[in-house]
């Protein structure tokens, strides 16, 4: 069975870059038909150590892989890979990998997956001699298909022109629907120059932490590995869980580094609800009449400095009954995403410097993590019922933008002091947030955003900030981000900083005000907290591991596609975390 199985949709997979097929078989490495082939190697207690199918391999292929233990000291460390050449005018295998699976945890297999995938150099067919337990396939399949993932193409893919490999511009081309289809922004599409390598016209490295990755080879295309597991229902069930889960990150990354003269709000909205139907999902969109009708005033506030006007997204699951034996926030009756959706982020009026807008197509992270999670929960058949909303806003400036001193009404009634355009961010959430408390009758929200640059500053790019009035859905959350190989650090909200966002002229002032006492990231929540009902509520704040300078194991270059598979492993899980208010990975 492949890796596609049953959690793929053919026209989801139309829709977005394709992860490689996964496949399980039986036998010897001779019965392989690539030309390159990975054994796996484990860091023991008493030393590395290879398995009998990895020395029957080695054998195989004519290779004493304890001598290339002892001529290369090797270790075993999980993501660890030895490329060995293969001469002889008779072989057809021309290349052994030796590829560190640590002590053999699922984050030691996902590594080790990531690692061979992007070593795997221009061959799109790679064969893996490996045992792992299924828990350890499915994490070695999630690193396989990210750190497979490039960019190279991706405006084909969103339905856009490419520049030809010759250096000419495209003729005219449209999205499917016509560019005088309904719910269709009017764009120049004719002056995207991007060429087949995912490089800008500027060349390569102009967009420098918002979203181009170099191709290093392949693309990888297909992986077998060749296991006594290939008739295990457990083992194939693995594989189909991992796609779900890197089809939810392909999206997601795709959308991130997709350029924002592409991505209007507008744009976005009608993707997603494209790629939520073909998941088997229900979406509607809220357009700016009705945004203004409904009282959507944080979402039309920031969006009204731009030609390209506001929406908003909701999604719909219905999943199967929740097991009467599950307890816990991950199983509450209806559990609400709400993700930022700023499709570019000038700063508004509180305009921001040069060098920090480079990077802000990147600032719907949030939205687009919450569509990639929303469209694989069929594929994982997760339990109860979940809605998805994606804020979707640009934020620029113009003649009718905001400015410093209005006063705004979020959805609900709240009013809110703008006290600086730039953080423009809560201020869409704000809606998204009260809206689910009020209107949708959440059980339990979780929001993510490419919140605050404090966030990075304090925690780096590899790990989120979360935030929680509930230690409970806190305590899950950081079990879910550690079993994904994602990490978070939960930071306090700080009842001593809440006076800070008062206002003398609203209910609330959408940065700190009254006192001076730093924590961007907490008065950010703060803020955020005020709109959720007094409802179990957490917050992920992104804003540094939404998106990387350099590929790093399955981190892609560009959008990460952080969140999915945090998500993923809170809403899927089969029974609560222990409730511990201090639960922290890191």
């Amino acid at each position: 069975m492949t890796m596609d199985g049953s959690a793929s949709s053919p026209v989801l997979d139309d829709l977005i870059g394709s992860p490689p097929e996964i496949t399980l078989r039986s036998g010897s490495v001779n019965d392989a038909a690539t030309s390159v082939v990975a054994v796996v190697l484990a860091a023991g207690e008493d030393g590395p150590v290879f398995d009998a199918t990895a020395r029957r391999a080695g054998s195989d292929l004519g290779v004493e892989l304890d001598r290339l233990v002892e001529s290369e000291s090797l270790r075993g460390d999980a993501g660890s890979v030895l490329a060995v050449p293969l001469t002889g005018a008779d072989r057809s295998v021309t290349r052994l990998l030796v590829v560190g699976v640590g002590a053999g945890e699922p984050r030691d297999w996902r590594a080790a997956g990531a690692a061979v995938a992007r070593r795997a150099g221009t061959s799109a067919r790679l064969a893996v001699i490996a045992q792992p337990a299924p828990a350890g396939l499915r994490a070695f399949a999630e690193g396989v298909a990210l750190g497979s993932y490039r960019v190279s193409g991706l405006l084909e893919r969103v339905g856009q022109p490419g520049r030809p490999a010759n250096g000419g511009i495209q003729p005219d081309a449209r999205d499917e629907a016509g560019s005088g289809a309904p719910g269709r922004d009017t764009l120049n599409v004719n002056e995207i120059t991007v060429d087949d390598a995912g490089f800008d016209a500027a060349g390569p490295g102009a967009d420098a932490g918002g979203g181009v990755s170099t191709p290093t080879g392949g693309p990888l295309r297909q992986v077998v590995v060749v296991t006594d597991l290939a008739a295990d229902p457990a083992a194939l069930a693995a594989l189909g869980a991992a796609r779900a889960v890197a089809l939810g990150v392909y999206i997601a990354r795709d959308l991130v580094n997709t350029p924002s003269l592409v991505k209007s709000p507008e744009w976005l909205a009608d993707r997603a609800v494209r790629i939520a139907t073909a998941a088997g999902l229900t979406a509607t969109v809220l357009g700016p009449q009705e945004l203004a009708e409904q009282g959507f005033g944080g979402l039309q506030a920031v969006g009204q400095g731009s030609p390209r006007l506001p929406r908003l997204v909701r999604i719909s699951y219905e999943g199967p009954a929740v097991p009467a034996t599950t307890q816990g926030r991950s199983a509450a009756g209806h559990r609400v995403l709400v993700g930022k959706g700023i499709t570019f982020d000038s700063g508004g009026l509180s305009l921001k410097p040069a060098v920090s807008m480079i990077g802000m197509k990147t600032d719907m992270s949030g939205a687009a993590a919450v569509l990639g999670t929303m469209t694989a929960l069929p594929a994982l058949g997760v339990p109860g019922r979940v809605t998805g909303l994606l804020c979707i806003a640009e934020n620029m400036i113009g003649g009718s933008a905001m400015r410093p001193g209005d006063v705004i009404t979020c959805w609900g009634g709240t009013t809110v002091e703008v006290l600086n355009t730039d953080a423009e961010g809560r201020l869409v959430l704000a809606d998204g947030l009260a809206y689910a408390a009020g209107e949708l009758g959440a059980d339990v929200i979780v929001d993510l955003a490419t919140l605050t640059g404090a966030i990075a500053v304090a925690l780096g790019r590899r790990t989120a900030g979360l935030f929680s009035s509930d230690d409970e859905l806190a305590a899950e959350l950081a079990a879910a981000a550690d079993t994904a190989g994602e990490r978070v650090w939960r930071l306090p909200l700080t009842e001593d900083y809440r006076p800070a966002i008062d206002s003398p002229v609203a209910d609330l002032a959408n940065i700190g005000r009254a006192l001076n006492v730093g924590g961007g990231s907490i008065t950010a929540a703060l803020f955020l907290r005020e709109f959720t009902g007094k409802l179990p509520w957490a917050h992920l704040d992104i804003a540094g591991t939404a998106r990387s300078e350099s590929d790093d194991g399955e981190i892609s270059r560009g959008g990460t596609g952080w969140g999915v598979r945090t998500l993923l492993s809170w809403l899927a899980a089969p029974a609560t975390a222990p409730a511990d208010a201090s639960a922290q990975t890191g």
